[in-house]
């Protein structure tokens, strides 16, 4: 019960962070296409998520997934093999050509703005490392495949595709360098990029393969949010119905019919509040929101996952307590941090100077999770511990777990 209300929790606050950046970015991309306010965006697409979610539930999340994965691969592919083609395929080209149109020069070859010294640097590499492993719609997806040998596969697969996709994201931030901030077309009358500097690669797709190809990306990029959205809703409202309603509140004795309807209210309260978050957040780079997702997720759900896999003397005190310690040291140091505490808050100077709390957040959960776990010399705690050796058989070789439900 600790654990379930500790690890709903911690997805609650994920999901919050991260629906804010995807709802930002929907709102820019249709701020950008059809000329609507802001504020209209965010409140059309935050009923969209709403409602898809509602009345689509998993399985159309899960083709909306598929489709747009095969189509963002598909198209990001072209894109980066346009972008290679104007360079005669020749990288030495595409780096030098970046280099002589942007007002930095060679400073774009050096780490980008997004972290501003080497331990904001280092912090947010353990967060998008460490915190994909926590990511609450990437974990339930380990609930959708019929055995532990299937996730691997799966998880293969899909670590294969993306660090594919990472490979066409250089290619195609140095050909938005060298297309799009050259061609005023894309500029407003000030000379900032029409929807900000998020609409980059949106625009590069208009450069490199003109209005039919433009549509496309934007359908694509809208499906990719939408996927986004719908998982993280689904894991949001699976976290509140199932481990706090069901398990915690109930005791286990909630019925189906109880937990689908507590389901569906989380499900219009999650759209509220990232309706207003996205307000309050516009101005935000999109790429900074996701990284204190990943922060919180690699400080409360990551220490304890892996510690329950392969330390033997993990107790459910220990696990409790460092986990609660990683999650409210993460949101603090994020909240002090500058972009909420001085941007958002407007006030004079950030308490904790550093952007991505993760580095510090993630040695106090680890900390706090083997101090509290060793120090525990309970009955409970002890049978715990002998419990390890069986699980951990279980969980490397498959012999004795269970077998996928229906659910």
């Amino acid at each position: 019960t600790q654990i379930r209300t500790l690890s709903a929790c911690g997805s609650l606050v994920v999901v919050a962070f991260y629906l804010i950046a995807q709802l930002v970015c929907a709102c820019k991309l249709i701020q950008l296409l059809f000329g609507l306010d802001y504020y209209v965006a965010v409140i059309l697409v935050g009923i969209l998520m709403c409602m898809y979610v509602l009345f689509g539930g998993m399985l159309a999340t899960t083709w909306v997934q598929i489709i747009k994965a095969v189509l963002l691969l598909s198209g990001a592919s072209f894109m980066a093999l346009m972008v290679m083609k104007h360079v005669n395929f020749d990288f030495n080209t595409l780096f030098s050509e970046a280099i002589k149109v942007h007002p930095k020069g060679e400073a774009i070859m050096s780490p980008g703005g997004l972290v501003k010294d080497p331990i904001s640097a280092f912090s947010l590499g353990l967060a998008l490392m460490f915190g994909t492993a926590g990511l609450p719609h990437i974990l339930m997806r380990f609930f959708t495949v019929s055995d532990a040998k299937e996730a691997r596969k799966s998880v293969l697969y899909a670590t294969g595709f993306i660090g594919y996709f990472y490979i066409l994201t250089f290619i195609i931030g140095f050909g938005a360098i060298l297309l799009v901030s050259t061609n005023p077309d894309f500029k407003d009358a000030a000379g900032a990029l029409l929807g900000g500097n998020n609409m980059a690669a949106v625009h590069l797709a208009d450069a490199v393969g003109g209005s039919i190809f433009l549509g496309f990306i934007s359908a694509v990029a809208f499906a990719t949010i939408l996927a986004v959205v719908a998982g993280l809703t689904l894991a949001g409202a699976s976290a509140v119905s199932h481990d706090l309603y069901a398990s915690v509140i109930k005791k286990g004795k909630a019925n189906d019919k109880d937990e689908i309807r507590v389901s569906k209210i989380t499900t219009i309260a999650l759209g509220v509040l990232a309706i207003g978050l996205g307000i309050l957040f516009e101005s935000q780079n999109i790429a900074f929101m996701v990284g204190l997702a990943f922060s919180i997720a690699a400080s409360c759900n990551f220490p304890v996952l892996l510690l329950s896999m392969y330390w033997k003397k993990l107790t459910t005190r220990g696990a409790m307590i460092g986990g609660w310690l990683g999650l409210v040291s993460a949101v603090g140091l994020m909240i002090l941090g500058p972009t909420i505490w001085v941007q958002i808050l407007h006030h004079e100077k950030a308490i904790f100077p550093y952007e991505y709390p993760a580095l510090f957040s993630m040695v106090i959960a680890f900390i706090g999770i083997w101090f509290f776990s060793i120090t525990d010399k309970s009955a409970a705690a002890e049978n715990e511990r002998a419990l390890f050796f069986p699980q951990f058989v279980r969980s490397q070789t498959g012999l004795g777990a269970s077998g996928a439900v229906s659910h």
